[in-house]
C-alpha cells in the first residue's frame, strides 16, 4: 500500500539514531510505501569513476558512471530510467546542495506516474541530507568511497576541504584534486558571505606528509584571516608570516580572490602562481596579470607589498583556477598538457553546456589519461562560473 509519508517517518528516525550503514536496511523497509520492490544508495568514489553500493546495501556492485544509465543520473543531475521485468529502474541523483553524492538506485513495482516520481525526488533529497549529515558519526561513507587505501596525507587534506562543489544565485565554484588517494600538497577553499564569493587554490612545495602540515596551516590561516575580516592583501601578509615562522625555508603559491556575485568584480592575488584561465564566449581573454605577490612564505625578500588586481567579469565567463600539475602534466612522449590543451577542453565544454562539476570531473581524467594513470604531480582545478 503506497503510503510515502511513512516512507519519510521511518527515514528521519534516523536524524536521531542509528548509523550511516543503517540507512540501506531503512530503505529496505521503507520500499513497500513508495511501490517499490527495491531501493540503493550509490555513491560516487573518490576519484569519481565508479557509483558504490553504501555498506550495508545486500548483493550490488558498482556501477561505472560512463556508458551507463546510471551514471547518466550522476552526470546529468537528472533522474534516468530504464525498463525493469516488473516494473521500471530509476537513477535519481543524491545532492548535498549542488555537491554530487550519487544516485539512488530504485525498481519500481507500480507504473510511473508524476505523483511517484514527486514522492521519490522527495526521498532522494532527503537521504541526500542524510548522508551528509550522518557520515561524520561512522566511516561506512568513507568505506564506500574508497576503492583504494588512502595515504595519511591524503587523509589529512580531504578532512581539510570543503565540498567539491558550490552553487548560490547563479554562481558555481567546483573543483577536483588528483591523486586523490596520495594527495597531499594542493588544496583549495571558497565561502559565500553576503556577495562575495571568497576562492582560493593552494600549492604546497614538496609532497606526503610534511607537505600536508604545511598546506594545513595554510589552509586554517587563509580561514582565520577571512573570518577575521582582513582584506585579501593582509590575509596574504598573514599566512606568509606564518609559514615563515612555522616552516622557514618552505612556501606555497596561492591564488585567492574575491568574487562579487551581483556586480561581477573579481579581486584577486597571485603569489607565485600562474595566471588563472578567462573565458568569455568560449573564448580565452588576456588573463589576469600574474604573480603580483612572491610565493607565501617568501614575501620579506620584497620590500613591496601584495598586489591586488581588479577584473570585472560579464554573465556567462568562466575562471580556471589550476595548479602546474594540470598544464605540465607530459605524455610518453614527454609532450606537456600545456595551456593550449586546457583552454580547448575547457570551451569544448562549455561550448557543449556541460555542467561545471562535470566538466572538472571530465578534466582531471582526461589529464590522468595524458599521463598514462601515473601523475608525476599533484593536479587540482578548481572552475568559477558566473551565470547570472
Amino acid at each position: 500500500m503506497s503510503d510515502p509519508m511513512e516512507a519519510v517517518r521511518r527515514l528521519l528516525d534516523l536524524r536521531h539514531r542509528g548509523r550511516p550503514e543503517d540507512l540501506p536496511s531503512v530503505l529496505t523497509e521503507a520500499a513497500p510505501f513508495l511501490h517499490a520492490a527495491e531501493i540503493a544508495v550509490l555513491l560516487i568514489d573518490y576519484g569519481q569513476i565508479s557509483l558504490c553500493p553504501l555498506r550495508g546495501t545486500p548483493t550490488a556492485a558498482p556501477v561505472p558512471v560512463d556508458g551507463t544509465v546510471a551514471g547518466r543520473a550522476f552526470v546529468s543531475t537528472r533522474m534516468t530510467h530504464a525498463p525493469a521485468e516488473d516494473g521500471t529502474w530509476l537513477w535519481l541523483p543524491l545532492l548535498h546542495g549542488a555537491e554530487r553524492l550519487g544516485v539512488l538506485q530504485v525498481r519500481t513495482k507500480a507504473e510511473l506516474d508524476d505523483q511517484l516520481t514527486t514522492d521519490l525526488r522527495t526521498i532522494a533529497a532527503l537521504v541526500a541530507e542524510l548522508i551528509a549529515s550522518r557520515r561524520f558519526y561512522g566511516d561506512a561513507v568513507e568505506h564506500t568511497r574508497r576503492r583504494l587505501p588512502m595515504q595519511l596525507a591524503a587523509e589529512i587534506i580531504w578532512n581539510q576541504l570543503p565540498p567539491l562543489t558550490f552553487a548560490v544565485d547563479g554562481t558555481v565554484v567546483t573543483a577536483v584534486l588528483e591523486p586523490c588517494y596520495d594527495v597531499g600538497g594542493d588544496a583549495f577553499d571558497y565561502a559565500a558571505n553576503g556577495d562575495i564569493l571568497h576562492v582560493a587554490l593552494f600549492d604546497t612545495v614538496g609532497h606526503g606528509i610534511g607537505a600536508s602540515g604545511l598546506t594545513t596551516l595554510t589552509l586554517n590561516t587563509y580561514r582565520n584571516a577571512r573570518r577575521s575580516g582582513l582584506t585579501l592583501a593582509d590575509t596574504c601578509r598573514s599566512i606568509d608570516k606564518w609559514i615563515r615562522a612555522q616552516f622557514p625555508g618552505s612556501f606555497v603559491t596561492a591564488i585567492m580572490a574575491e568574487f562579487d556575485t551581483r556586480g561581477g568584480m573579481y579581486h584577486r592575488i597571485s603569489a607565485g602562481h600562474p595566471a588563472e584561465l578567462w573565458l568569455r564566449g568560449g573564448r580565452p581573454l588576456t588573463p589576469p596579470p600574474s604573480p603580483t605577490a612572491l610565493p607565501l612564505g617568501l614575501g620579506h625578500m620584497l620590500n613591496r607589498g601584495p598586489r591586488v588586481t581588479e577584473h570585472a567579469l560579464e554573465p556567462g565567463d568562466a575562471i580556471v583556477l589550476y595548479t602546474d600539475g594540470i598544464t605540465e602534466a607530459r605524455d610518453a612522449n614527454g609532450e606537456l598538457f600545456g595551456l593550449g590543451r586546457l583552454t580547448d577542453f575547457v570551451a569544448a565544454d562549455l561550448a557543449a553546456r556541460t555542467p561545471a562539476a562535470e566538466m572538472m570531473r571530465r578534466l582531471i581524467h582526461t589529464i590522468v589519461a595524458y599521463e598514462d594513470g601515473d601523475l608525476r604531480d599533484d593536479a587540482t582545478a578548481a572552475m568559477l562560473h558566473w551565470q547570472r
